[in-house]
Formats: structure tokens, sequence, C-alpha cells
């Protein structure tokens, strides 16, 4: 099985501000395997701040949210022994998102986001967890929900919709 690459490649016709390889405007996030792992590291802009200096609270919220959604869908691939790219293809929408900051992240270092899966529920719902480090220190916690809501394959996907 291959699990290089990053998994957004793997996510054709996504137009997303944030994990969106379609989307010239967006944040252009990249999300890899690490181990059990999946990390992002990304380096903010000046247009990306809050508070002088500081990335903006919503930036780091999409930042976490993107990651988790592209992470969810890396690992349902390969825990079916699939590589990256591979039908069907997955999407994945955020079910919750509470994210705990910590600390500051400046906006003139890069941020590190390392998420992994951590329940699965009706082969559609994923708990994950994700934290953001700058320098190593951590910056911001947050937990995730992300509902499978679409598969290439499946006749309809309003199954997939509900929760």
């Amino acid at each position: 099985m291959n699990e290089t690459g990053c998994f957004q490649d793997a996510m054709p016709g996504d137009v997303c501000f944030g994990c969106g390889a379609d989307n010239a405007h967006g944040l252009q996030i990249k999300s890899y395997w690490q181990g059990e792992d999946a990390i992002c590291d990304w380096q903010p802009q000046p247009h990306h701040q809050g508070w002088g200096g500081l990335v903006c609270g919503g930036i780091l919220a999409t930042l976490v949210d993107c990651h988790c959604m592209a992470t969810a869908m890396a690992h349902a691939i390969r825990s079916e022994g699939r590589p990256l790219g591979s039908q069907p293809f997955y999407r994945f929408a955020t079910g919750s998102l509470s994210l705990r900051f910590i600390k500051p992240s400046p906006v003139d270092h890069s941020l590190h986001l390392s998420a992994r899966v951590i329940d699965i529920k009706k082969d559609r719902q994923y708990s994950l967890t994700c934290e953001v480090q700058v320098g190593g220190v951590v910056t911001v916690t947050a937990e995730v929900v992300a509902f499978l809501v679409w598969r290439s394959d499946a006749q309809t996907n309003s199954a997939f919709a509900s929760t």
C-alpha cells in the first residue's frame, strides 16, 4: 500500500477554502501520514492575522477542521488497505469542532498540526484529536467529529448525510 503523498491530492474537485487544492485563494494545506498521526505544516501570512502579529482564531479553526476532515478520509482509505487516490472517493463533513486556545499562535512562525483518529462509530462517525504547535509549544488543542457524507460508489448518498 502506498501511503506517500498529501491527502488533499486524493480529493479531486475540492474547492474548500482551507484544504481545497482547486481553490487558488484558499489556505492550500497539505496533510501527510507520519506513523499513526496525520501532520500538516503551514506558514501563516500577514493577512491571516487577528490581533497584530497573531494568527486569527478563525483561521486556526479552519486549519484544524480541514486537516481533520482530510485525516478522516485518509484513515478510511488506509483502513481498507488502499492507496490514496484510489476509488471509491470519500467526503467527510464536520459534525462538531471544539477548540481550546492555549497560547497565541504567532503569524511569523510555521504551525505544525498533528491529528489522529481515536474512535469510529457505525463506519461513518470518526472522532479525532488535533493539536497545533508553534516551535514545539502547543497553542491549540481540539476534539473533532467527522461524518462520512459522500462516497463515489454509492447509488444515493442521502443515507450518509443524516446523523
